[in-house]
């Protein structure tokens, strides 16, 4: 079974069969509890599908694009689950996940994903309809831009408010399955962190 986890902009969690096909699912929106409702939620679609941990051989982690605080504690989860359990750990692009649940629904042609990125920039990412597997076929991005002039041409506009747990499950199934691309293992935050590491003082006598 594949867990999937999100916290990117909200915070996502689903459990999916090996093939990708939804067995639970719980969301929390609020984007400044990450760390206190990741582990209920993950708690909460395993009790739902009625399985266990033992039971979860991938864990699916959105990489972002993403804030740096509440983007890592998914990826944090997400890791150490899959290290827990010895299960294979599937990085996927979380804008790659609200890609595919709108095309897979019916949408058309070229749309383009965008994200709150804060600082008053968005996150954004092209694509071009599906691959035949059934991925979002990426063509550009993910990139920042300032909010205010940043205009979409030439493609219908996906402002996200949350990042589908399940369509992040349904494509780490289509990597399991070698039919799918498998993302780089490294957090997509587009920016550095607030804070950083100051360089030691030097101790003199």
């Amino acid at each position: 079974m594949i867990l999937a986890i999100d916290s990117s902009i909200g915070t996502s969690v689903a459990l999916a069969d090996r093939d990708g096909r939804l067995l639970a699912a719980a969301d929390e929106a609020d984007h400044l509890s990450h760390a206190e409702v990741v582990g209920v939620l993950i708690r909460r679609v395993l009790d739902e599908a009625g399985v266990t941990a033992a039971d979860i051989t991938a864990v699916a982690s959105g990489m972002g694009p993403g804030p740096f605080t509440g983007l890592r504690i998914g990826i944090a989860a997400a890791r150490t689950f899959a290290v827990a359990r010895g299960a294979e750990l599937v990085p996927v692009l979380s804008h790659d996940a609200v890609a595919a649940e709108r095309l897979l629904s019916g949408a058309s042609g070229d749309l383009v994903v965008v994200t709150d990125a804060r600082r008053r920039e968005v996150a954004w990412t092209r694509y071009s309809g599906l691959t035949p597997s059934g991925a979002p076929e990426r063509v550009d991005g993910p990139h920042l831009a300032e909010r205010a002039t940043f205009v979409v041409v030439g493609a219908d506009r996906i402002d996200a408010v949350g990042v589908p747990a399940a369509a992040l499950a349904r494509l780490a199934a289509l990597s399991l399955h070698g039919e799918r691309a498998t993302d780089p293992d490294e957090p997509v935050y587009l920016r550095a962190p607030d804070v950083t590491l100051s360089a030691r003082k030097r101790v003199t006598q």
